[in-house]
């Protein structure tokens, strides 16, 4: 798989459907809107199908609905399901951008090129990142150990009750840990097993939710929650956990330069993907993601974006 440099724009091209208009002996540029690979007469709407990371799912819309004021003849499509559910679809040739909150797996690229004429996922970082840890606004606790996220939320984690931290939360009587996270297809899920469970198995028991924003959502109204969600949908029923690496370690916040400098330990990259070098529509698209205008929602959206000189926030 090729990656895409930061500062590097991409370049690609989009091919034309003469021959699929043969074969089936009507024009393929008929009245409606063209998908981005095909060919579209003058003037003519094109649409550019954009699928996957629920994490990335606000960010992708807000991007669609301005891009619409910069260029009207492109339609982006935007739809979520978490990163596995996008990958899949640009595997099957069914999207034209894939969002990811993960790296695409080795097997994953490999049936991608089986599956379109040798054609390889290339990869853009749009964005970062931190996967943050939430709990109740509530919550006297401030931060926490990896090793005791792993206790709380590995197969064979013994914490499962706040207690057992040194945490009492006023108003409690019952203080078993309500574990949320999210569902297996999801790139945070991903992540999160990795980084934190060492990719062994979550315990059972756990609330597997199918969105970020819905993660953050439930611990806000359950004060005995714990949930990792984007730091771009903290809100005010919420805190956000400083991280530290071991127990007794210096914790590190869920910030913009936490996240430039590579101090919090669950900083990621937020992708997206194409089959092969982009071009036409698709490319001019990516490029503007990449511009100061995109960069600024993307950080407006609470991420990070992909260079320093552009943040603004701490």
């Amino acid at each position: 798989m090729t990656r895409a440099s930061d500062s590097t724009p991409p370049r690609l091209t989009l091919g034309g459907c003469a021959l699929l208009a043969a074969i089936i002996a009507i024009p393929c540029c008929g009245r409606g809107p063209a998908r981005a690979g095909q060919a579209q007469r003058p003037g003519a709407k094109v649409v550019i199908q954009n699928k996957g990371s629920d994490t990335m799912v606000n960010v992708a819309q807000l991007w669609a609905e301005e891009y619409r004021h910069v260029a009207p003849e492109a339609d982006v499509e935007v739809s979520g399901g978490g990163s596995g559910v996008g990958i899949a679809a640009l595997i099957k040739g069914a999207v034209d951008i894939a969002n990811a909150s993960r790296d695409m797996k080795p097997e994953e690229i490999e049936e991608a090129k089986r599956n379109n004429q040798g054609q390889e996922p290339k990869e853009f970082v749009v964005g970062h990142d931190a996967l943050a840890v939430y709990v109740h606004k509530s919550n006297p606790l401030n931060e926490i150990s990896l090793d005791s996220l792993a206790d709380i939320y590995g197969e064979h984690g013994t914490v499962t009750r706040w207690s057992q931290l040194g945490v009492e939360i006023p108003g409690v009587r019952d203080d078993r840990i309500v574990r949320i996270s999210r569902q297996s297809s999801s790139g945070t899920y991903e992540f999160f097993r990795e980084q934190v469970l060492d990719q062994k198995d979550f315990k059972l028991g756990s609330l597997d939710l199918n969105g970020s924003k819905e993660v953050v959502e439930l611990v806000g109204a359950t004060k005995t929650a714990i949930g990792y969600s984007g730091m771009g949908y903290d809100t005010d029923a919420v805190k956000m956990l400083g991280l530290s690496r071991d127990a007794g370690g210096i914790a590190s916040a869920p910030s913009v330069d936490n996240v430039f400098d590579k101090q919090y330990p669950l900083a990621r990259s937020l992708l997206i993907y194409t089959l092969g070098e982009p071009q036409g529509a698709v490319k001019m698209y990516i490029d503007w993601i990449m511009s100061e205008t995109g960069q600024k929602i993307l950080e407006e959206s609470g991420f990070v974006p992909i260079s320093r000189r552009r943040s603004t926030k701490s």
